[in-house]
């Protein structure tokens, strides 16, 4: 497959003072990822292995993410072919109805991307081979979005989609908690204070009482 390659030179990369690699241009001529790879964000690393998908020959799927613990946002993905995994057995809701093709071969071809500190998105892992035939096509040829997407690519999406959901109510959830919390501590606090300002109130109408009260002569 190393004939599909074409001159690094061709490839807009920025050399930065480590000497890593960052990719700057999205519309990215084919050149393999290598692991310390940079990109200049989640969706360029993304952009970049979908071009070099579409030169090899085989369609990239975005899988699996992780979010950071102290604001949410992604900071780990990986991107695979979309023969990755296998397809989960689900009982046939009719007998007439006809099986999907089996889309799915355990591919383990894929590349894993992390976001470092200085906000760039590094290449951690990159597993070349593919367990299936590759169709390759021109680097000047482009997959156009508006195609329709194959029903693994719409079922990892909706799956995506589901969990980030699930994600996003689950914190709602422990944020009203919080919040909830705060009000009720609040509500207390604003009740013990106005216990003890109707019990200095009291105590200063006693004190006033006591002191316009005449001794008997």
């Amino acid at each position: 497959m190393e004939g599909n390659s074409l001159p690094e030179e061709d490839v807009e990369m920025m050399e930065n003072s480590d000497g890593m690699k960052t990719v700057t241009d999205e519309s990215f001529p084919m050149v393999e990822p290598f692991i310390g790879m940079e990109f200049e964000s989640e969706e360029a690393a993304k952009s970049f292995y979908d071009n070099y998908a579409i030169c090899m020959g085989f369609v990239m799927r975005v899988d699996a993410f992780r979010r950071s613990m102290r604001d949410g946002t992604v900071v780990w993905r990986r991107l695979v072919c979309n023969k990755e995994g296998f397809r989960r057995s689900r009982p046939r809701r009719s007998e007439s109805r006809k099986p999907r093709a089996i889309t799915r071969e355990g591919c383990k071809a894929l590349i894993v991307v992390k976001r470092e500190k200085s906000g760039k998105w590094v290449v951690t892992k990159f597993e070349k081979e593919h367990n299936h035939p590759l169709l390759p096509l021109s680097p000047n040829v482009r997959r156009n979005p508006l195609l329709p997407q194959t029903p693994d690519e719409k079922d990892a999406k909706i799956q995506e989609l589901s969990a980030e959901l699930s994600r996003e109510r689950r914190r709602c959830t422990a944020l009203q908690q919080q919040l909830d919390m705060v009000l009720k501590e609040m509500e207390e606090h604003s009740n013990h204070l106005s216990t003890n300002i109707n019990n200095v109130i009291q105590s200063v109408r006693e004190i006033e009482s006591n002191t316009f009260i005449k001794p008997l002569s």
